[in-house]
């Protein structure tokens, strides 16, 4: 027994050895073939000299617009106008119920009358006191009176004089009083100052108003403005006629414009100074809108551009189908920077020279093989 246990392993040997020069006799497969992809455009990534630009955000606003204020306190007894609707200068908005200053204006009328009156009496005397002052002068010329009744009536005679003046200065200042009077009598019938658009009402009917207290805001809704905080380290880069490119996000619009006007005076809070930009003939604006803009620099730089439609996502990253010089595709996450004209900046991930699936991309799986 012993004996025969000697033989074992030999015999496992041999046996494993036949396995193994079994396997050793069957050949490999061949390599899987890579899928072929038709109809797709490559482009070559090459370095561009783009001009260096600064992104910027701005507010509309209107160029022309009014605050209508009350001037009297009074309480509101006609409300003409609500928001949204379209008024036209000198247009009535709003009557105040303002009792004491229409009394005031007709008692400055009665004032008025009063002073007419007076010139006209105040003359009369006159009058009588020039015919007295002649007839006594001749007696005096005739030797007729004494020196002091001739005096007399001579002095009377410039009292009377006088008393025209006076009576004439009074009817002045009683059409002075009358005329103010009126115009805060006037002061209750608040008009438009201009034309254009309610935006806001700030009083309803029956309310109590002040003076200085906000009624209406109203703006010419014909011309409008784009104000941008453009950062002071950029104020020596633009100035007016600089090229401007704005993206109106609410009305899905993009305008090529130059700067109109610069605001010398920086803002300290935000170290920031307003350029101005006017939108003439641009349709459905509204102030408050948000806008930016894309201010060029005058300095050119090179950078990697690329089409936006050769990017796509994965996850929550971006990546693009590179060529290699074989024709194999393999995917490439990369890094983008600024949009600019349907092209994108490519900060990392592709270098000068590479192909670039940049359409007809959908079908297309890492590995395979590209037919340009």
């Amino acid at each position: 027994m012993i004996r025969s246990m000697r033989y074992l392993p030999l015999v496992l040997l041999v046996v494993a050895g036949s396995e193994l020069s079994g396997c050793s006799t069957e050949k490999p497969g061949p390599p899987p073939v890579a899928p072929l992809v038709r109809g797709a455009t490559l482009e070559t990534v090459r370095m561009t000299a783009v001009p260096e630009t600064l992104e910027v955000v701005g507010s509309v606003r209107a160029r022309t617009a009014a605050v209508v204020a009350a001037r009297i306190p009074g309480s509101v007894s006609v409300l003409k106008v609500r928001e949204g609707e379209r008024v036209r200068k000198g247009q009535l908005l709003v009557v105040l119920e303002a009792g004491e200053y229409l009394a005031g204006s007709s008692g400055a009328k009665a004032s008025m009358d009063e002073a007419v009156q007076g010139v006209d009496e105040a003359r009369s005397r006159q009058h009588l006191a020039d015919a007295t002052f002649e007839r006594y002068k001749k007696l005096y010329d005739e030797q007729a009176l004494t020196r002091q009744e001739f005096e007399q009536k001579q002095t009377e005679r410039d009292l009377a004089r006088q008393g025209v003046l006076r009576a004439e200065a009074r009817v002045r200042q009683a059409r002075e009083g009358g005329r103010s009077a009126a115009v805060l009598a006037d002061y209750s019938r608040i008009t438009a100052p201009i034309s254009g658009l309610i935006t806001s009402r700030q009083v309803d009917l029956g309310a109590t108003v002040f003076p200085a207290q906000p009624l209406f805001s109203i703006e010419d809704d014909g011309s409008y403005q784009l104000d941008l905080a453009v950062p002071e380290s950029f104020v020596g880069a633009i100035r007016p006629g600089t090229p401007v490119r704005i993206v109106l996000d609410a009305l899905q619009t993009t305008l090529t414009t130059k700067i109109s006007e610069i605001v010398p005076a920086s803002d300290p809070a935000t170290r920031t100074f307003t350029a101005k930009v006017f939108l003439n003939g641009q349709r459905g604006l509204r102030s408050g809108m948000f806008a930016r803009a894309s201010l060029s620099s005058g300095v050119t730089a090179n950078r990697l551009l690329l089409p936006e439609k050769a990017l796509f996502e994965r996850g929550a990253l971006l990546a693009v189908w590179v060529v290699d010089s074989t024709g194999i595709v393999r995917m490439r996450l990369v890094k983008s920077g600024k949009k600019q004209d349907g092209r994108i900046e490519i900060l990392s991930g592709l270098a000068d020279g590479e192909r670039v699936v940049v359409a007809g991309g959908e079908k297309i799986a890492d590995g395979a093989r590209i037919e340009p």
